[in-house]
């Protein structure tokens, strides 16, 4: 559906990390196919120099991301900008796949700068505690900027992604029109998309479910078995399904056998960044700090923070004792808890 005034949708990028720039690829080729949208996509970079020269400036003269997505070519259209207001400029679409600390900071660059027909979908993976309490990244998007939010969420390794094989993903929306507008943006015929009315059951678990993979990954790491991991992710989804509901009412039971509940953790704990982070952690007992910079070429984990968040908000209810798998890879990742705890903890 176009815009007020009948012109072509637009969609801006908000990030271009790994599952930015592989998001970019999907976006890139499919606005070319479906007559509503404007053929150019625009993409917000955080500018870096590699080897001298400006990261931008290669992914939109090489079409590739050669730090964050290395190996893998971009579309033409993606153009990338460093300009976060210049990139948001005119756009209908918002696509924002940024580390979730930064979101904050990221709207308030922007407020008052967007289309009054905007609206904006979520890839981020995170939630934020606001002096009210539990706040969704949707909703913080939602009302900094004022206008509707939609999410997605799914087993989507972005690698996988990037190199197009098979997987699903689930969005959850608000308003149908949009749910139907962003399954157009992002539905391939390997990236298998699938819609539903229920943004805060969605966005939970793809935020939720990074917590149960460093669990899983600390049992990596302790060389237990196949049995042992089985019951950390059935402890884990019981655990996201009990807070999900614990703090929001109207979230469905299916939900959490889209590819945003079930799949996902599935995924995440076998090939995950955090399941390998954490297994590290627990067989070198280094920093989680440290290990970022030496894996993940210094981007965070989305999951240590979102597990000192949950902490945070299970201790203002005085509830940590109903979420011990919660509990326990919070204080392995933040008060040196020996990793073997989580096993003997749950």
């Amino acid at each position: 559906m176009p815009g007020i005034s009948g012109e072509k949708e637009k969609v801006c990028i908000i990030g271009s990390g790994n599952w930015g720039s592989a998001i970019s690829k999907i976006i890139g080729k499919n606005v070319l196919l479906h007559p509503e949208f404007s053929t150019t996509v625009k993409m917000w970079v955080y500018e870096e120099y590699i080897n001298g020269r400006k990261l931008t400036e290669i992914i939109n003269t090489c079409h590739e991301n050669v730090k964050y997505l290395p190996n893998i070519k971009l579309p033409s259209n993606v153009v990338a900008c460093p300009d976060i207001v210049e990139c948001v400029e005119n756009a209908t679409i918002l696509v924002f796949v940024i580390p979730h600390q930064f979101v904050k900071s990221t709207c308030e660059k922007i407020r008052g700068k967007l289309r009054a027909d905007c609206r904006a979908i979520s890839l981020i993976k995170g939630i934020d505690i606001s002096k009210g309490g539990l706040l969704l990244i949707s909703e913080e998007i939602r009302k900094s900027l004022s206008i509707d939010v939609s999410v997605l969420m799914g087993a989507n390794v972005a690698r996988e992604v990037a190199l197009e094989q098979f997987c699903e993903t689930t969005i959850g929306y608000n308003d149908p029109v949009n749910g139907e507008i962003f399954k157009k943006l992002f539905n391939t015929n390997y990236f298998r998309v699938n819609a539903v009315q229920d943004v805060s059951g969605v966005e939970l678990c793809g935020a939720l479910k990074n917590v149960v993979a460093l669990a899983a990954g600390f049992v990596d790491g302790l060389k237990m078995g196949s049995n042992t991991k089985a019951a950390i992710i059935r402890i884990g989804i019981a655990e996201m399904k009990k807070f999900s509901h614990m703090f929001y009412i109207g979230i469905k039971n299916e939900t959490f056998f889209e590819s945003c509940g079930v799949a996902d953790v599935i995924t995440t704990c076998y090939g995950g960044r955090h399941r390998k982070l954490a297994e590290a952690h627990a067989l070198t007992g280094k920093s989680f700090d440290d290990l970022e910079k030496e894996m993940l070429n210094g981007q965070k984990l989305q999951g240590t923070i979102t597990s000192k968040e949950i902490y945070q908000i299970l201790t203002q209810h005085g509830c940590t004792e109903e979420f011990p798998l919660f509990t326990t890879v919070y204080r392995i990742c933040y008060e040196n808890l020996c990793p073997s705890h989580i096993i003997h903890d749950i």
